[in-house]
């Protein structure tokens, strides 16, 4: 299950570096797959579009921080733990249950990620 920031976030930022995929943005940016990742070319995103690694995409969010869940994998294969929930110092880092997933498909989204 990918990771989302509440309403409850107070913006400091604490989360941002801690993101091994840079899923993490603040609040009006754009994001896209390439950030922070090895994707080049086509990448199939979770809804089935297929979309450029360069594409630029409308934030999720315009006034806190916001997780793509596009690119979270619960920071399976790299740490024990979502580093932006051990992080955050309000607890607005949670699971996100409109996106469920698996380990193993976690682990999966990683190595596209990170090829």
């Amino acid at each position: 299950m990918a990771i989302k920031i509440t309403e409850e976030c107070i913006n400091c930022g604490a989360c941002e570096p801690e993101c091994p995929n840079n899923a993490i943005y603040e609040g009006g940016v754009e994001w896209s797959l390439a950030d922070g990742t090895t994707v080049k070319g086509s990448f199939t995103l979770m809804d089935g579009t297929v979309a450029s690694a360069d594409q630029r995409f409308a934030p999720v969010s315009t006034d806190t921080y916001y997780i793509t869940h596009n690119k979270c994998t619960e920071c399976q294969g790299f740490h024990e733990e979502p580093q932006c929930a051990s992080v955050c110092p309000v607890d607005c880092c949670v699971p996100d249950e409109l996106y469920v997933e698996t380990v193993e498909s976690l682990l999966a989204k990683k190595e596209l990620l990170h090829s």
